[in-house]
């Protein structure tokens, strides 16, 4: 068997020899000496002959009689039947030696080449080498005819269509397909070649192409979409010269005017709308999306924007294709990580969580950690939808039951609980709000002891929140706070008493928070430092509900820190909120009486109540304009005045809580009197 194949393979390098002479006069070379066949057996006669074209102008009798003598290579001339029949004989005595497939490849594809109108001869030989060997058939396809000629698309049409082969042809496509910009192999016959990408992908497209594609069932779709999904991103930041040099032949061979990145999402239109995803490529097409994945720097929104749109048209698919991703992010981190994580974002509800949480949690974990702010933002998304806590809910006998169910969850997320801490402090207000969400479902849901060093650094980092716009972090970091205090140890509860203490001034005023979510969590707050702290007075204030009594009582208590707190005042003139801005001044005017002769903080109180002539508020700017009059009138007034008006502004503030005019009128009136 093994010299009948040498035969035919030095048959094939006369042909070849005999068909690449430019000259038609010139003489044939001198024929080499005869090699009897093998077995001692003679070939036999092929079938009716046709009339031969291309490389092998020979007649029947000449071909015949050659092969009569024992000898291939003393053969000038060959007729197509009997060229194809010498292919076709060796597998019908049995499959040739791996070793001798990637030659058997490359002279079919030669002969195909040579007669286009006998494409059909060699189909079941093709077939048979396929089959015996698919790798060796793929990689030697691929490398002969890279732009997939017609005797390529010939073979590959034969070897993607049949039942016995489609499968292994397609998986070893798809190996390709994943290596960019190219896929290194070794055949069976010890040739080392690099096959590139782009080639596997022109076969794949032509092959979407067919008006019915036979065994699409067979058809690895996740694998096959993110293999182009990528592509289009590779081609789009790198196109080696060896690879550009290939699109040329290809465009030249098939009409293809795009560009290598744009043929990439062509051929992913093709496969979704195959795969009766129309929907998903108007969609996207109705979003701009797909000129989107043609950027580099928006590719990343684009495959999160196709995942939103396929998660509508197929669940399992879209569970299949993060699944899948999952896997290759495990393995190592590749350019394209960064898409990749974009499409598991946004298909996290498809997952078990159950089964792969172990796994999306390493991933989070490192990309929360990640410098790039993109890769903080998706990580940070990703575990906010493993968050099943509504954020608008505020009491904690409202989570027990969500936080039962996912208490398994939650006890694998408590490991990032530093890494988020970090995040509280970042510049960047989407990512400290998802980071307080996170850290609230983590408290309320598993909270666990905490060393002092995590819980002053978190207490840093709350204290600011409470004063956030956003009303959801507002609520997420108060909640957080009453935990933590909760949730510290007790031996280490003295050195977080500094923080809480600070937590008192910014509780008390969001008690009076237009807001009352935000009103109610200051007040349950407030009432936790007040324990924490074992401070009976504040509690007895906040259950008689006079907290407008909570800035006397905290200047009374170390008038040496007036300037400070007058300071922490100061912003909320600036607030939104009426209540807010009525509450500073109210302090203001409080604090007044502590500095006075102290005409450095007089002054920035002066400047202050000034700029408040201009609020929108008509019962802002007199109470203003009235504090900023009676205190420069408490500083020229004779000491033994200041107490009669201090006794009597106490009792306006406790009869009418928020100070009008007339009050501050009526307080003055006495004084001068």
């Amino acid at each position: 068997m093994a010299g009948r194949f040498l035969n035919v393979f030095k048959l094939f390098r006369r042909i070849k020899r005999r068909g690449s002479r430019a000259d038609p006069a010139q003489q044939p070379e001198e024929p080499e000496p005869s090699q009897p066949m093998q077995d001692g057996a003679a070939m036999d006669r092929t079938q009716e002959q046709e009339p031969t074209g291309g490389l092998f102008p020979s007649t029947v009798q000449e071909e015949t009689s050659t092969m009569g003598a024992g000898s291939m290579d003393n053969c000038d001339s060959h007729t197509t039947n009997t060229s194809a029949a010498l292919l076709d004989r060796p597998v019908e005595g049995g499959l040739p030696s791996p070793k001798q497939v990637p030659a058997m490849v490359r002279y079919i594809h030669q002969w195909l080449m040579a007669n286009e109108s006998h494409e059909h001869r060699l189909h079941r030989t093709l077939l048979d080498l396929t089959e015996a060997q698919p790798t060796d058939v793929v990689m030697t396809l691929l490398h002969v005819a890279p732009s997939c000629d017609r005797a390529a698309e010939t073979m590959w049409k034969t070897i993607l269509c049949s039942s016995r082969t489609a499968v292994s042809v397609q998986l070893r496509l798809l190996d390709v397909l994943g290596n960019w910009p190219e896929h290194s192999t070794c055949t069976s016959d010890g040739d080392t070649m690099r096959v590139f990408a782009l080639a596997a992908t022109v076969v794949m497209w032509k092959f979407l192409q067919m008006p019915c594609i036979p065994h699409v069932e067979t058809l690895d779709f996740t694998r096959l979409f993110v293999h182009l999904l990528f592509q289009v991103l590779f081609s789009t930041l790198d196109m080696p010269e060896e690879v550009d040099k290939l699109w040329k032949e290809c465009q030249q061979q098939h009409g293809l005017a795009a560009s290598p990145n744009r043929f990439a999402v062509q051929t992913l239109k093709s496969l979704l709308c195959r795969m009766q995803g129309e929907r998903v490529v108007m969609a996207m097409e109705h979003k701009c999306g797909w000129d989107m994945l043609l950027c580099a720097d928006t590719h990343h929104y684009a495959v999160g924007l196709l995942a939103r749109v396929m998660r509508f048209s197929s669940i399992a698919r879209c569970s299949g294709i993060a699944v899948y991703l999952l896997r290759l992010l495990s393995m190592e981190v590749p350019c394209w990580d960064l898409a990749a994580l974009a499409f598991i974002v946004e298909v996290l509800e498809c997952l078990d969580v159950t089964k792969y949480g172990t796994s999306l949690l390493e991933i989070i974990s490192k990309n929360l950690q990640s410098e790039c702010r993109e890769r903080r933002h998706l990580a940070l998304r990703g575990l906010v939808v493993l968050c099943p806590l509504n954020p608008r809910m505020v009491k904690r006998k409202q989570l027990l039951k969500p936080c039962q169910q996912h208490e398994a969850g939650a006890k694998e997320m408590w490991s990032l609980t530093e890494s988020l801490v970090e995040l509280l402090q970042e510049n960047d207000s989407d990512v400290v709000r998802m980071s307080v969400v996170v850290l609230r479902h983590l408290f309320l849901c598993h909270g666990a002891p905490l060393r002092s060093p995590i819980a002053l650094r978190l207490a840093e980092a709350l204290l600011p929140l409470f004063d956030s716009d956003d009303s959801q972090v507002q609520l997420c970091s108060m909640n957080i706070f009453q935990e933590m205090m909760e949730l510290v140890m007790e031996e280490e509860r003295k050195a977080l008493k500094s923080h809480v203490h600070q937590s008192l001034f910014p509780l008390t005023f969001h008690c009076h928070d237009e807001n009352p979510y935000v009103a109610e969590a200051s007040r349950e707050t407030l009432h936790s430092s007040s324990r924490f702290l074992k401070r009976r007075d504040i509690e007895q204030m906040l259950q008689v509900d006079e907290t407008w009594r909570f800035g006397e009582g905290l200047l009374a208590e170390d008038r040496s820190r007036a300037a400070e707190h007058l300071r922490q005042a100061l912003p909320y003139l600036r607030s939104p909120q009426e209540p807010l801005r009525d509450a500073a001044i109210r302090f203001i005017g409080m604090a007044g009486w502590c500095l006075r002769g102290q005409e450095e903080e007089l002054q920035i109180i002066s400047e202050a109540l000034e700029d408040m002539a201009d609020d929108s508020s008509p019962a802002i700017r007199n109470l203003s304009a009235e504090t900023a009059f009676i205190l420069r009138a408490v500083q020229a007034a004779p000491y033994s005045s200041l107490r009669k008006l201090q006794d009597q502004i106490r009792r306006v503030c406790k009869r009418r809580p928020r100070l009008c005019g007339s009050a501050w009128l009526c307080c003055w009136s006495s004084a001068e009197r």
